[in-house]
């Protein structure tokens, strides 16, 4: 399926592959980026096959952030404020999305796009192709796309500062060294290292990740007591789910666990409840 010329998907198994492949544009976050991203994710969240994605880039770029075209055209202040409010809600259900997400960083990501790539819960770069440009002050602008909130957490605020205000480039190394992303792969191997973690995500069980994120994501601005609440309820939840006792059953009986099938027992179950219903 092709999205506008800007998105292309498709399927491995049971992991969804989402792919930026406007190259003309360096796969900046046009408006018809934004929405097919935002689509795009949701359909792949509404399908109960999928249960990984795979987001990467085509091209010399994975994404060049803002595009040029539009802060010339809708520049003003009220546009701006516009667009990113419109910004907020996908891009958080991106950060929140509820199953795995690997991503792919295929080559430059400048601003915008370093936020793009951050959505990953595993993220990997080319190690020669793949750079991290923080180009927010060139233009006298500052980090959006969600990057106030999750560069901080993942390298520091000292790095952080030292990348945003110095207008630094990262390497895929330098990006791996300052815990910015999982690692750095070769250019050659980097479809190939991804596909292979996504497939090892789409055997989790889903409803346990999806917990756990959730939960995690909490972990910087919530109390010690609060996170014991949030551990306790999510962990009984878990243990009422198909997952969880499929993974007891495989544990004892010294088998692989088969979540997939679990959680289609636990569909099943749920259509025939809703048939007596």
């Amino acid at each position: 399926m092709d999205i506008d010329g800007v998105i292309e998907t498709g399927r491995h198994g049971r992991v969804g592959i989402i792919r930026l492949v406007n190259e003309r544009g360096r796969n900046s976050l046009t408006n018809p980026m934004r929405q097919g991203l935002s689509s795009t994710f949701a359909e792949m969240s509404a399908d109960p096959d999928i249960r990984a994605i795979y987001l990467t880039g085509k091209g010399s770029a994975f994404c060049a952030g803002g595009d040029l075209g539009m802060m010339q055209e809708e520049g003003d202040a009220w546009s701006s404020h516009q667009r990113f409010r419109r910004t907020a809600p996908w891009l958080t259900e991106l950060l929140r999305f509820p199953k795995p997400v690997v991503v792919g960083v295929n080559g430059v990501t400048v601003g915008g796009g370093i936020g793009i790539a951050l959505v990953g819960d595993v993220v990997y770069a080319g190690e020669q192709r793949g750079k991290f440009i923080a180009g927010f002050m060139r233009l006298g602008l500052l980090p959006d796309i969600g990057m106030m909130y999750t560069l901080p957490r993942l390298v520091g605020m000292a790095r952080a500062r030292a990348f945003v205000y110095g207008s630094e480039t990262w390497s895929a190394q330098q990006a791996a060294d300052a815990g910015l992303i999982a690692g750095a792969v070769a250019d050659d191997d980097l479809e190939a290292r991804c596909l292979e973690r996504s497939e090892e995500m789409a055997a989790l069980p889903i409803e346990g990740f999806s917990l756990a994120k959730w939960i995690m994501g909490r972990s910087f601005e919530t109390g010690l007591d609060e996170m014991m609440t949030y551990e306790n309820l999510g962990q009984s939840l878990a243990y009422s789910t198909e997952a969880m006792r499929e993974g007891l059953a495989a544990l004892i009986a010294r088998r692989p666990a088969d979540f997939a099938a679990a959680s289609e027992r636990e569909q099943a179950t749920k259509t025939v409840r809703k048939r007596r219903q």
